[in-house]
């Protein structure tokens, strides 16, 4: 499911959150170039526990120059 042309949400029902999973996910991303996707799994009996938060090609901005790391 796409979210405004930003965010991907995959929508899963299973026992545990798989290696796959991610992999699928982390492809929808590549493929549409967003940057933020979630994968949830309602299989769970709290929500906060079947929440993957994933990014793409994530850029931090870094301060540059002498000193700093």
């Amino acid at each position: 499911m796409m979210v405004e042309k930003a965010v991907i949400i995959e929508n899963k029902t299973v026992e545990k959150l798989l290696p796959i999973h991610e992999a699928q996910l982390l492809t929808y991303l590549k493929l549409t170039d967003l940057r933020l996707g979630f994968l949830l799994n309602w299989n769970v009996t709290l929500m906060k526990n079947g929440i993957k938060r994933m990014v793409n090609n994530l850029k931090l901005n870094r301060p540059s120059g002498p000193g700093l790391f």
